[in-house]
């Protein structure tokens, strides 16, 4: 079985697979953990490239192009998926060992695929890495192209096959059991992963300008049941742009001297005014 999604650091736990190969992997860390798997000789994982923090020296790398990503267009490059993956084989004659970490302030969620018939979606930077049978291609969500306003919702990743896969959680993670016909909203930045069975729609909250001008939370993912949800607590774009804003933006609350330079800029432009204007005159 794989970890709970709430698991405790440094707790060890071993993934039965449905070919009855067992791989022990091990969640360390508190914010920003890193998974740790141990590989047999000649077992393999699959990763999202640049994802490895450390391996034994027995640890072999390669990226391919996996046959399901030939057919990648130019659009899916540009939202940000990445045609090629990377593979660490064991090459050697005793077990040895991978750190795969998160790329921010992220939690690491384990999923056994077989526990959800075989498919998931989850967004399009959240996937890390996988063991045995996971696939993982590109999908649009037909119901949700008006994500496209703010790069949410609009392009993700679907895992299928009865393997293990590991994804990034901004913040906290909060899974919803949804029943037939439940509906659930959610910050559309906020759903990280969910069964194929939830149907999703994104509306757009606070009028269009909002979402022309990059507000965060303008839109809102509209999810119907049955089905389960994994939420997030903490995306990564509403970190991004909060520190964004406080390093090349700040305001009143976050910087009080801003408002002061402000005043006093404008009160040099008006005297210079002034005197220009006074000498005019004379």
């Amino acid at each position: 079985m794989a970890a709970p999604a709430l698991s405790t650091p440094f707790q060890p736990y071993v993934y039965q697979s449905p070919q009855a190969a067992c791989i022990p992997f091990q969640i360390i860390g508190g914010e920003a953990q890193i998974v740790q798997i141990i590989l047999k000789s000649q077992e393999k994982i699959l990763a999202k490239p640049g994802s490895m923090c450390y391996m034994s020296g027995m640890i072999q790398m390669e990226n391919i192009l996996p046959p399901e990503n030939a057919g990648i267009n130019f659009w899916q490059i540009v939202f940000g998926r990445s045609p090629r993956t990377t593979v660490y084989t064991n090459v050697g004659t005793q077990d040895g060992y991978i750190g795969i970490a998160a790329p921010s302030l992220s939690r690491i969620l384990p999923i056994d695929l077989a526990t959800f018939g075989g498919e998931i979606i989850c967004q399009r930077d959240a996937y890390l890495c996988s063991v045995n049978d996971v696939t993982v291609v590109p999908t649009i969500m037909r119901r949700a192209r008006m994500g496209i306003f703010g790069g949410e919702g609009f392009l993700m990743h679907k895992l299928t096959g009865h393997g293990l896969a590991f994804i990034a959680v901004g913040g906290s993670i909060v899974q919803k059991n949804l029943v037939q016909g439940e509906v659930i909203i959610v910050e559309a930045g906020c759903v990280i992963a969910m069964t194929t069975s939830v149907d999703m729609q994104i509306r757009q909250l606070g009028g269009i300008r909002r979402t022309v001008f990059g507000v965060t939370g303008s839109h809102a993912a509209y999810l119907t049941g049955p089905g389960v949800v994994f939420i997030q607590t903490l995306p990564f774009h509403r970190l991004a742009s909060k520190i964004a804003r406080s390093v090349a933006a700040p305001t009143m609350r976050d910087n009080p001297r801003f408002l002061v330079h402000v005043a006093v800029s404008l009160l040099v432009v008006y005297v210079v005014i002034l005197y220009l204007l006074i000498l005019t005159e004379i």
